[in-house]
């Protein structure tokens, strides 16, 4: 535990932005992973609409630092090539 009172202010500081970061974090894994799901069901009309929601959270999550902006672009990047290859499989059957 600590001692002096900065100390303590920090780990309530600490406490309280581990919980915010975690809430975040798993919002952004929620979405992506409805994001996939409904990639597979509905296929590629329904993409093109939600992964502008996506997009919004990714750079909300990268906005708060909670990922790095790097990481950030990297799942955009990786989101987009899934989409478009669905509706490439989608157009060519």
């Amino acid at each position: 535990m600590p001692q002096r009172k900065s100390a303590k202010t920090e780990l309530k500081k600490n406490a309280k932005r581990k919980r915010r970061n975690s809430a975040v974090k798993s919002n952004l894994k929620k979405a992506i992973k409805s994001f996939k799901k409904s990639l597979k069901a509905k296929g590629a009309s329904s993409a093109k609409e939600s992964i502008k929601s996506i997009y919004k959270v990714i750079d909300k999550a990268a906005a708060k630092k909670v990922i790095h902006p790097n990481s950030a672009a990297r799942k955009k990047s990786r989101l987009a090539k899934l989409a478009n290859t669905a509706s490439k499989e989608q157009s060519a059957s």
